[in-house]
């Protein structure tokens, strides 16, 4: 495995849901560091009556340069938070690479130090000929 990490903007767009438990995002980010990459996305998430749980699923197509090999790939999401503890799976779907990215696979961490986004991702590709 590969580790690499850099940090990220995120910009998230509501989308009209009013009245229901259910949200849905429009995502759009921007990567640096060893991933030089942009990407969109849609998010759902589901809201409880308790105070801090919660959950979100979301798809996210990222176009870009990974340590300088580029293509496209697609992360999935999936969060939980139960009273408060939280856990988030991201991993790459498999055989979604694409260009000098196909056969990527990994998984991804969002990071928070001085309160700002970060990514950790850990991966692997196939050998270059």
């Amino acid at each position: 495995m590969t580790h690499v990490t850099g940090p990220f903007e995120v910009k998230m767009t509501p989308q009209a849901d009013e009245g229901s438990p259910l949200g849905r995002m429009l995502l759009d980010k921007q990567y640096h560091g060893d991933l030089e990459a942009t990407s969109i996305g849609q998010m759902l998430a589901g809201m409880t009556a308790v105070t801090g749980s919660a959950g979100y699923v979301a798809m996210e197509k990222v176009i870009g340069a990974l340590d300088g090999r580029a293509g496209t790939f697609i992360l999935m999401h999936m969060g939980v938070m139960d009273r408060g503890a939280q856990s988030l799976t991201i991993s790459v779907i498999p055989d979604s690479g694409t260009g000098e990215l196909e056969g990527l696979s990994g998984t991804m961490k969002i990071v928070m130090p001085d309160g700002k986004h970060a990514y950790e991702f850990d991966y692997e590709l196939p050998a270059t000929a």
